[in-house]
């Protein structure tokens, strides 16, 4: 199987099985026979679609006597890797784009799904952008419509972002969404210190913003116990929880597991911490990162944190909540979101969001301290409803509040309210 073929597989998966593309490439990857530059194209091509895709697929619109809906999942994925290579890509000669894919959709179409991919991609040129943009405003498309074909993003999307920031910060953001992400990691100083992790060349890279992050070259094993990857964003979330060693602790939506076994790593694994998640398989990987980090106080167990427990009132010293949210703020890195959430999906996160929110500030012991937090910019889940919740408990005060952003910060899209009960 070449990378192309791999990469029209994967994209598949994605799309149709509505996998996470971080997730499926990895165990694919790990299974394929291909060289290690294949693997690397096919990533790349993979990556550069879901990114890309909606320009992409305006692209092909205009040369298609086909509507897109009519044309085969295979074989619109087979152009749409074609054309990411020819106009993205500068390393990859156009003849090889086009001949390998009609290959492939001879594999995976008909005779006619071969001459109708032919006939497209031989019409396109490495300035389909530019002709593109210009045939745009010849249409008088709204400013809207421009932002959300040129930069690749739903236009539900666009417009909810120039709702609550000026088209020009919109448009960076955006920009920003479509760029490479750095790979960041995080030192686990329970093990070392990110100075031997760099003097021992146990990681490729430069010091991070955070005291323990590192902006990574290259990683080469992602099952060392000595850091994991954790974007920068996510580390300020506990460190703005300001944990001591020995206290009681609740991060109420842990899985993954990377901010619970930070808190645990600043608590210099002393205390204790429950760790929560809803479901069976995700409380199972907590388990998993705590092992390989050598982390031993965290308690993980499947709990539904929008359903109240009386017998946690005032339990806690400190309490995370790192709520589930559209997480419009990693897609940099999981760029398939960008298709797969749709407006509705909102107000019923937001709901969710303001139970966790309500029931888990009565676990906090007075005095203590609540970190809110999301991946995502989209101010309903974070400064509203911070302010809502304020309107309703006078015991709380915000002490402090960060937001970060891909085009200002390098990170991901990242929200955090540090709260204190009095």
């Amino acid at each position: 199987m070449s990378a192309r073929e791999l990469a029209i597989r994967l994209l598949y998966q994605i799309e149709v099985g509505e996998a996470y593309s971080n997730t499926t490439l990895d165990k694919e990857l790990r299974k394929s026979d291909l060289s290690k530059e294949d693997k690397a194209l096919a990533s790349q091509i993979v990556y550069g679609v879901l990114t890309w895709k909606l320009t992409i697929d305006e692209i092909i619109k205009r040369y298609s006597n086909i509507r897109l809906k009519k044309i085969s999942n295979w074989i619109l994925n087979i152009l749409r890797i074609a054309i990411y290579q020819i106009v993205w890509l500068d390393k990859i000669p156009i003849s090889a784009a086009v001949n390998e894919s009609v290959k492939l959709s001879k594999k995976y179409g008909h005779e006619a799904s071969v001459r109708f991919t032919n006939a497209i991609l031989r019409k396109i040129e490495k300035e389909e952008l530019q002709k593109l943009l210009k045939y745009l405003k010849e249409k008088n498309l709204n400013q809207n419509e421009i932002i959300s074909i040129m930069t690749s993003h739903p236009l539900w999307l666009v417009g909810e972002l120039l709702k609550q920031y000026d088209v020009n910060f919109v448009k960076s953001l955006l920009e920003a969404n479509n760029e490479v992400p750095p790979i960041t990691i995080r030192v686990n100083t329970l093990k070392a210190t990110r100075e031997e992790l760099l003097e021992q060349k146990l990681v490729t890279g430069k010091a991070g913003n955070l005291p323990d992050s590192i902006i990574a070259e290259k990683i080469s094993d992602f099952d060392s116990p000595y850091y994991v990857v954790q974007d920068e964003g996510a580390q300020l979330a506990c460190l703005m929880l300001e944990v001591n060693d020995g206290d009681i602790v609740l991060d109420a939506c842990s899985a993954p597991g990377g901010k619970t076994t930070y808190l645990a790593q600043q608590m210099h694994n002393k205390g204790h911490i429950d760790a929560w998640d809803i479901h069976e398989h995700r409380i199972k990987l907590v388990k998993e990162a705590a092992q390989k980090l050598g982390v031993s106080i965290i308690d993980a167990s499947m709990q539904d944190a929008t359903i109240y427990q009386d017998e946690k009132f005032e339990k806690y010293d400190k309490v995370l909540l790192d709520v589930p949210c559209s997480g419009l703020g990693v897609i940099r890195k999981k760029p398939e979101i960008k298709w797969s959430r749709k407006p509705e999906d909102i107000s019923e996160l937001t709901t969710i969001q303001q139970k966790i929110l309500e029931n888990c500030s009565k676990y906090l012991k007075n005095g203590g301290t609540l970190v809110y937090s999301t991946c995502t910019i989209l101010k309903d889940e974070n400064e509203e409803q911070i302010a809502k919740f304020l309107e309703n408990h006078n015991e709380f005060k915000l002490v402090d509040e960060k937001k970060l952003y891909p085009h200002i910060d390098n990170t991901d899209g990242f929200y955090i309210a540090k709260l204190r009960k009095n």
